[in-house]
């Protein structure tokens, strides 16, 4: 086994726990925030979480600590991104990180990369291509890692499972709630 893929595993498993380590260097970052600023980044977490909503829903089984996939997801917010979990944290890490401040902000964008672009995301892809092959690989051609290749109106809706994203999302939606409330009172401690 390459040591390639053992820290991708690796990584992978420990993915919240690296997301809650950047988030206590972001929060300690953190100083005097305008309130417009603040403001701003609470509609950017906002954004993130609904969007983290709408994937979780969507998907038809949440992953743990080990990739893993019944079937392909191609609809809802999957037909526009590959990813739309991960985009969703990083409106919610974007967010978080201007209350912080700039230094914060390239922080967490290089972080982001580092985690999900170079690690995590080839690391799910070629599980998922060597699970679906021809059907993953042309999935990709349609639709990109994080933006719209184009409007795929037949797959928008989705297929939406209130009971998935109740089991799978709640403990995210507790997590982005209760960062925000501390990041946001710390900036405000300053201010």
């Amino acid at each position: 086994m390459s040591m390639n893929l053992n820290i991708s595993r690796w990584v992978f498993k420990m993915r919240g726990g690296l997301w809650t380590l950047l988030f206590l260097i972001i929060l300690f970052m953190t100083g005097r925030t305008e309130l417009e600023t603040i403001l701003l980044s609470l509609v950017i977490i906002l954004a993130g979480q609904l969007w983290r909503c709408w994937a979780a829903g969507t998907i038809m089984i949440y992953r743990g600590e080990t990739v893993k996939a019944d079937g392909l997801t191609t609809s809802g917010p999957y037909s526009l991104m590959r990813n739309p979990l991960y985009f969703g944290n990083f409106l919610i890490g974007l967010g978080w990180s201007l209350i912080a401040g700039r230094k914060a902000v390239l922080l967490f964008i290089i972080s982001f990369i580092i985690l999900y672009v170079i690690i995590i995301i080839p690391y799910e892809e070629n599980f998922l291509l060597n699970k679906f092959g021809k059907s993953y690989k042309e999935y990709c051609e349609r639709v990109g890692m994080f933006f719209p290749k184009r409007l795929p109106l037949e797959n928008f809706k989705g297929n939406f499972n209130v009971d998935i994203l109740s089991r799978s999302e709640v403990h995210t939606m507790l997590t982005t709630l209760i960062g925000t409330c501390v990041i946001v009172a710390w900036a405000l401690c300053y201010t």
